[in-house]
């Protein structure tokens, strides 16, 4: 096991994060995060007992991440109900021949191996904790329960209140002004992925803990840092942001701590490093994994000692700062193949924030390019104020490698090559680079509709409501299936019959 789980560290650094959380649903999802990070576990399920019927509710998180609770229906009655029942943890490394339960019921599920642990207040089984694993896995044994326990017992003091567990199950939260108040920090959107995104934020800006962004590039992580550190008890102090891949290999350690006169060739002057310049602030380290491994190894001494040493000085000083880090690539993936230190990671991630790509959030493409029009309309001193729909349909089913930054980018040509006075932006402004890409996606639009009967129409209409749903989708049909209220084989059939494609 690692050094981390060993010594009990993160169990004080859980304890620590969760005592500063109200939201009900947070504090699921960073037990889940912590328990899946500790342990590898490919899925955390959470089961939760509604206090007053006693059924038996289903909360999945993958990851940090909200996943699809039907894929885990078999698991959540059968192993989920047997440590209800049992009041005992769980441990299987083999699901599929577990002689505990009836042969061939778990054999539509594509899991191998389960751990499990029941979340018990005051004596009474209020849910549990179960660990999925796809492949076999050297972390399923004994040490993972005694693990998964500790966990437990950490957590369930802050699940003991019924009224919160009543008010969860059974109320809808009004979104309206979580989302005016993060438009103001410039954060833009309505779909449910950026609904997630928020309340994360909302829940970290009430504790002073570290926070690791984990979003690709382009999906706005400093804007928000900044919102974090805007919304924190740090507000007042100062807000500095690096690229820890902008900054030379050799000048980081100056750039970071500082130096004193002397202690190199071009030192004439002491300097001050970022660190205490961003004191009582916030620090935002984007690219963290860019990071030297010798480097790697001096800011995880800063972080446990809370002091740094100017290079050529032999006096250390006390530093209070906040550290948001951000990587386009997973750190734990970077971990696993040795080019990231497993001990810092762990301590830049004591608060994990996912951000979803802008491929995610459909809902809000249309939102955001309406947003950057008006920016860049006003600063152009132009009079454009709207799309094309056409336009606004290319955008919405396009895949944005560069997320919202290349959105940004795009809207801004559009805004640059019209006129000054066009009031809308229509296809003849269209980038000529893009030509042949939009003129796919027109052909793509228009194949479908040849014929204009009656029936031809309402072919037409069936074909564009069923690819806007797949779109939606992912493309999932199954998904689309429900969301028409139809069934997945007649989905199947409208996609052949209609010619529908991907």
């Amino acid at each position: 096991m690692q050094k981390q789980i060993k010594n009990n560290d993160y169990l004080i650094e859980l304890a620590k994060t969760l005592s500063h959380q109200t939201d009900f649903q947070e504090i699921l999802r960073l037990v889940a995060h912590r328990a899946s990070q500790l342990l590898s576990a490919d899925q955390v399920l959470i089961l939760l007992v509604n206090p007053d019927t006693r059924e038996t509710i289903k909360t999945v998180i993958k990851n940090g991440k909200s996943a699809d609770h039907e894929n885990h229906r078999d698991i959540n009655t059968n192993i989920g109900g047997w440590i209800i029942n049992y009041r005992k943890s769980f441990l299987s490394k083999e699901i599929h021949t577990d002689k505990r339960f009836s042969k061939g019921i778990f054999k539509n599920v594509a899991v191998k191996s389960v751990v499990g642990v029941p979340l018990v207040v005051e004596n009474v089984v209020i849910g549990t904790l179960i660990l999925l694993y796809k492949n076999s896995s050297e972390s399923v044994n004994q040490k993972a329960i005694e693990v998964l326990e500790n966990i437990a017992a950490v957590s369930t003091p802050f699940l003991r209140n019924v009224q919160k567990i009543r008010h969860y199950f059974d109320t809808t939260i009004s979104e309206s002004s979580l989302i005016q108040k993060y438009k103001n920090a410039g954060l833009i959107g309505k779909d449910k992925k950026f609904l997630e995104l928020l309340h994360a934020i909302e829940a970290v800006t009430k504790c002073d803990v570290r926070v690791l962004l984990d979003g690709k590039t382009g999906t706005g992580k400093e804007l928000i840092a900044k919102a974090i550190h805007q919304f924190s008890a740090r507000a007042e102090a100062p807000f500095i942001a690096i690229d820890c891949g902008a900054i030379p290999a050799a000048l980081i350690e100056s750039e970071l701590f500082g130096y004193k006169r002397g202690a190199f060739t071009g030192a004439n002057s002491d300097r001050q490093g970022i660190f205490l310049e961003a004191n009582a602030g916030t620090l935002f380290m984007d690219e963290v994994n860019n990071l030297p491994y010798d480097m790697q190894s001096k800011l995880l001494r800063v972080l446990e000692d809370r002091e740094i040493r100017a290079i050529g000085s032999d006096k250390t000083m006390k530093t209070d700062i906040r550290i948001i880090a951000a990587s386009s690539t997973p750190l734990k993936m970077l971990v696993d193949r040795g080019k990231f230190r497993q001990d810092l990671y762990f301590r830049l991630s004591v608060y994990p924030v996912y951000i979803p790509d802008l491929n995610e959030r459909e809902d809000d493409i249309a939102l955001l390019a309406n947003h950057f029009l008006a920016i860049y309309a006003k600063q152009q001193n132009k009079q454009a104020r709207h799309f094309n729909e056409e336009i606004i349909d290319f955008m919405k089913q396009r895949v944005w490698q560069g997320n919202i930054r290349e959105l940004e980018n795009f809207v801004e040509r559009l805004v640059t090559i019209a006129p000054n006075d066009a009031p809308n932006i229509t296809v003849e402004y269209f980038p000529s680079d893009l030509n042949e890409e939009f003129g796919q996606f027109r052909e793509t639009q228009s194949n479908y509709f040849p014929e204009t009967s009656l029936k031809g129409k309402v072919q037409e209409y069936e074909a564009r409501l069923i690819k806007q749903t797949l779109i939606e989708c992912k493309w999932n049909q199954s998904e689309a299936a429900r969301r028409l209220k139809t069934s997945e084989k007649n989905i199947r059939y409208k996609i052949q019959q209609l010619d529908i494609h991907k």
